[in-house]
């Protein structure tokens, strides 16, 4: 399995002004939705993508059922907008 990382040139941080999670990068920010920090709250370069979803039941456990797909689509997003990359 290979495990995701996050991109060297972001870093997830609350923001309380915003009162959110949010992607700092030396160009901007990224505002993330409750979903979106959970996950990315997850990955820390030691968890599979199977890993963190079973993470995230475990959080969650009331969640739907296509959570796992929800993760997936969630980190092929990410890692397309380069914030994660997978080793």
């Amino acid at each position: 399995m290979r495990k995701i990382t996050m991109n060297k040139l972001y870093k997830l941080q609350f923001e309380k002004v915003q009162d959110s999670y949010v992607l700092l990068f030396p160009e901007g920010m990224v505002n993330l939705n409750p979903s979106a920090a959970e996950i990315l709250l997850q990955v820390d370069g030691q968890k599979s993508d199977q890993d963190i979803i079973q993470a995230l039941r475990v959080k969650f456990p009331d969640a739907p059922d296509d959570l796992a797909e929800d993760v997936l689509d969630f980190l092929v997003h990410a890692q397309s907008k380069e914030w994660i990359c997978s080793e």
